[in-house]
């Protein structure tokens, strides 16, 4: 489908929950969601009857987020039934932590590539950022697990935050070199729990270049990217296995490329980060009356929301009420 921009939005994130197995401090508060009743969120045949709407209006690309997905059950036989729909390119969005046990099943049941999020190296910095147990050890475990299975490419999104994390930027660079794994730097986006940080904590992309070219001296540009429907520029390590990505959704606007919708978890969609405009399906989905054909026409309108491009520069927008975990970023 194309947007009021001329952009062809083909591509929906999905958010099968907003429980995780984490609280990082730019997404999640401390105390966890808010628990609200179970029927307020969409059971798996609503979720498969608006991706169903959704292939009708030419989105063929999914992608599974949180909260963190691996967290809810039957999962896997949910995501088994999305390529016989239609689904022409299927991906996952985890922090890592439940995965490798997962890993062949995941990929039986059509998971193509899979995103890790890891913000740091270092176990006390983990426990900082994350607010809650969790091994580290356990997410590289599962990058080897994804890469065995033949999940490909396997991607390391990590939240870099002045003060925080912003000296790892090298180290995590290094598990691009010998293994095809490709970190991603994301600059950390002024809205959900991260409304506390300063802009002092934000490290543009091209510092963080900067920073790599510096130490290894010369980066390679890919001029064709790496597989995926991001918005991220990747270079390589001379000599590397992996490569280096930057999603700079502060400092370096991307939105006239702009692909994507997002399903929440309680049946909204958003058509932008950047702003507040949601459009709730629930009467369509939960009307029996209703058909598949009004339920594509609300997501369309839905998409004809979608704005220009998002306003992070403007402090007072409404922005800041984003809610980061139960959209998937």
């Amino acid at each position: 489908m194309i947007d009021q921009w001329g952009r062809k939005v083909n591509y929906m994130r999905v958010s099968v929950t907003d429980r995780c197995n984490l609280r990082c401090v730019y997404c999640m508060p401390l105390q966890g969601v808010q628990l609200r009743p179970r029927d307020e969120y969409l059971n798996y045949d609503e979720l498969l009857r608006v991706i169903e709407a959704g292939l009708s209006l030419g989105i063929d690309k999914i992608r599974i987020t949180g909260g963190e997905p691996l967290v809810r059950a039957g999962l896997v036989d949910f995501l088994a039934k999305l390529k016989p729909m239609g689904v022409k390119d299927l991906s996952l969005s985890t922090n890592g932590l439940l995965f490798a046990p997962m890993a062949e099943d995941l990929k039986k049941a059509g998971v193509d590539r899979v995103n890790f999020s890891l913000d740091t190296l270092k176990a006390d910095r983990f426990h900082k950022i994350a607010r809650l147990s969790g091994d580290i050890d356990a997410v590289t475990k599962a990058m080897d697990a994804a890469i065995e299975v033949g999940m490909h490419p396997v991607k390391m999104n990590m939240v870099v935050i002045r003060g925080w994390n912003d000296d790892e930027i090298v180290d995590m660079a290094r598990l691009s070199i010998d293994r095809p794994i490709h970190v991603r730097y994301i600059e950390v986006m002024p809205f959900s729990e991260a409304y506390e940080f300063t802009w002092e904590n934000l490290v543009p992309a091209a510092e963080m270049r900067q920073r790599l070219m510096d130490e290894f001296e010369d980066l390679e540009p890919l001029r064709k990217g790496i597989e995926g429907n991001g918005p991220a520029k990747y270079w390589k390590i001379p000599g590397s296995k992996g490569s280096v990505g930057f999603i700079s959704a502060v400092t370096e606007c991307f939105c006239g490329e702009c692909n994507r919708i997002r399903l929440s978890a309680d049946g909204k969609i958003n058509p932008c980060l950047g702003h507040v405009h949601e459009v709730d399906l629930k009467p369509f989905i939960r009307n029996p009356e209703a058909t598949l054909e009004q339920l594509a026409g609300a997501m369309s309108d839905a998409i004809h929301l979608k704005p220009r491009e998002h306003n992070f520069d403007d402090a007072t927008a409404d922005f800041s009420k984003r809610i980061m975990h139960g959209i998937g970023g």
